[in-house]
């Protein structure tokens, strides 16, 4: 584990203090968490980028023609 230093305002930090409690976790578990959370978003875009600079229209047209042409479900 690292230790890191980060300035956030005051009001922040008594909600996750105060949400922290209620869930019975740590800040430090919290903080963990969110930047997991944003770090793995942060690669998804990332490789979907990389999956759809290799795309082929041809493979995309392809797929959409193996899809039934019917209406949409009532519930859809």
């Amino acid at each position: 584990m690292s230790t890191v230093t980060i300035k956030l305002p005051e009001n922040l930090i008594e909600q996750m203090r105060e949400l922290t409690a209620n869930e019975g976790i740590t800040v430090d578990q919290f903080i963990a968490s969110a930047a997991a959370e944003k770090l793995s978003a942060f690669l998804t875009i990332d490789h979907l980028r990389r999956r759809a600079a290799g795309a082929k229209r041809k493979d995309f047209e392809a797929f959409l023609n193996l899809s039934p042409d019917v209406p949409p479900a009532e519930n859809d």
